[in-house]
């Protein structure tokens, strides 16, 4: 635990002297060039009104774009660098060829398998949902799947160690944050085990969220103990746009026949055995069937794209065929895309609604378009409720969510505290027939700026 807890202090120290260092440079560059003042300033001036002009060109979020526009304007001897630095995405021509091809196959893999056609003759609102799910986000519609709904973390926990024990031919874990503790310990302890029996283990994680949570070598310490291991978009320590894409699936895969996914990472908060804002209030669903390869297809992509291997998906589908009635669709949304699929879906979500729809989510920070979505369906005569979190995990943050209430409350939206602590859940349900489980968040940076699922 000492060992863990220097190598991780090493690198937050590390991290800060590297962006003082880098503040430095840019400062040292400024006092310099003042000295050419004049033209000093008509560089940086024209550098930010070609800056405005992009952003005002592009297509997207106008709130985004006013984000941008104000500091750039009112700051223009430096607002003009911090939106090449930070304000768009920097990818090499062979990360986006990477990307096309992974995204080319994943479009032809979705209607292989579709049952969107059987939706359709059981439900025609429910299938526009589908159908845009599966043309914008390249996810297949499935049948023959049994779901496991889990109201808290603790429960989801003990399934799932259960089923990693049961694992013979691979196990894939995603997570956005995986921290020590006894959740992690007992994990990892099953990980080594089944690593050791010959099990195919991989582990990807965030390493922005796990920056303070792990040490450095954390991936060298799995390979050794037979475990591949692939931190997303590691974090270097310079200034650009790309620390700000972070990957916040949460993904677990056990040989192609069992899947699960929620808001739960693998930190001893989400199940309850510490206490750091409450009652910790979290949802997960574990599928067991064909729906499974969606979660699976997810996660290989990513693990591909990073790895750089190329994989045959098909190898990995679903043999367990439970018959069940229902039907499901994982599908992820990302940065990379040109749609914003996760406010697309909720706004669809809210759109179709005919009775009720009830959301749950632990940050409330969201544009014009969802606003006037969650107002019209109330003003519609829709029953539209939000649960947010009673005790919050960020000051800020629940301040800015509570900043919204005003104008949902008015409209008719109602909006619940779950005061016994803290609400991490990313959930929905409408009118006894759909149901969302996963890890977006109704806030810009999972709508907009996030890997999710």
């Amino acid at each position: 635990m000492k060992r863990i807890f220097s190598t991780v202090w090493f690198r937050i120290v590390a991290l800060v002297l590297t962006v003082f260092l880098q503040i430095g440079i840019y400062v040292a560059l400024f006092l310099f060039f003042s000295e050419y003042g004049s033209y000093f300033f008509l560089f940086c001036s024209l550098l930010s009104a070609v800056a405005v002009m992009r952003i005002a060109l592009k297509d997207g979020c106008p709130e985004y774009k006013i984000a941008w526009i104000i500091p750039i304007l009112v700051f223009p001897v430096f607002g003009g660098g911090l939106y090449l630095i930070f304000g768009h995405k920097i990818l090499s021509k062979r990360e986006r060829r990477r990307i096309s091809s992974i995204s080319e196959r994943l479009k032809a893999e979705a209607t292989v398998e579709s049952s969107l056609d059987t939706l359709e003759l059981t439900s025609r609102t429910a299938a526009y949902q589908a159908r845009y799910l599966e043309n914008h986000a390249n996810a297949t519609l499935y049948d023959n799947t049994d779901v496991k709904y889990f109201s808290v973390g603790e429960e989801m926990f003990e399934s799932l160690l259960c089923d990693l024990k049961s694992a013979k031919k691979y196990i894939f874990l995603e997570y956005f944050i995986i921290s020590e503790g006894e959740m992690w310990s007992a994990i990892l302890s099953v990980l080594e085990q089944k690593a050791r029996e010959g099990v195919d283990v991989r582990l990807m994680y965030d390493d922005l969220g796990c920056v303070f949570l792990l040490p450095g070598d954390f991936p060298q310490q799995m390979e050794k103990k037979g475990i591949q291991c692939c931190p997303f978009n590691r974090f270097r320590h310079i200034f650009n746009s790309r620390f700000n894409h972070r990957d916040h699936r949460k993904i677990c895969v056990i040989d192609g026949n069992i899947g699960y996914t929620g808001g739960i990472n693998l930190s001893d908060e989400y199940i309850n055995r510490i206490e750091k804002h409450g009652h910790w209030k979290d949802t997960a669903v574990r599928l067991c069937g064909k729906g499974v390869f969606g979660l699976t297809k997810m996660f290989l992509s990513v693990w591909e794209f990073y790895r750089g291997v190329t994989t045959d998906f098909s190898q990995y589908k679903s043999t367990e065929l439970p018959s069940v009635k229902g039907f499901v669709q994982p599908f992820g949304s990302s940065p990379d895309s040109p749609e914003t699929v996760g406010e697309n879906m909720y706004i669809n979500f809210l759109n179709k609604a005919r009775n009720y729809a009830y959301i749950t989510t632990p940050y409330l920070i969201i544009d014009s378009n969802m606003v006037n979505a969650l107002t019209l369906a109330a003003k519609s005569g829709i029953d539209v409720r939000l649960i947010t979190p009673g005790i919050p995990d960020k000051k800020v943050v629940y301040f800015l969510t509570r900043s919204y209430y005003r104008v949902l409350l008015e409209s008719g939206v109602k909006i619940y505290e779950y005061t016994p602590g803290f609400i991490h859940a990313k959930s929905a349900v409408s009118d006894d027939s759909t149901a969302v489980v996963g890890t977006i968040n109704l806030d810009y940076r999972s709508l907009y700026l996030h890997h999710e699922c």
